[in-house]
């Protein structure tokens, strides 16, 4: 069965490498391709199409939110721009 996020979230050019995902318990787990390393944690909000994002924290040793005011809630296309953009995702790769 195919899954239209994770298909997306598969498609997205990431200038940092590709992206694989998978769905766990209430959202998406998103690793890096060629190492395998979680990257993010998408999970759907009670808007339709929006996701808060989440990244891992090496110190609290869960997901937690991605912005200083909360977790960001955004569109599959910019929270994939999002984590792209942002180093916090990417420093324990």
């Amino acid at each position: 069965m195919t899954d239209p996020v994770i298909e997306q979230i598969e498609a997205f050019r990431c200038r940092r490498g590709s992206l694989t995902a998978e769905r766990r318990n209430r959202g998406y787990t998103l690793y890096n391709a060629r190492s395998g390393a979680p990257v993010a944690r998408l999970r759907p909000t009670d808007t339709e199409g929006r996701f808060h994002v989440l990244y891992w924290s090496l110190w609290k040793e869960r997901w937690v939110a991605s912005g200083p005011l909360g977790p960001a809630k955004l569109s599959i296309d910019r929270a994939l721009e999002f984590i792209a953009a942002e180093d916090i995702f990417w420093a324990i790769r």
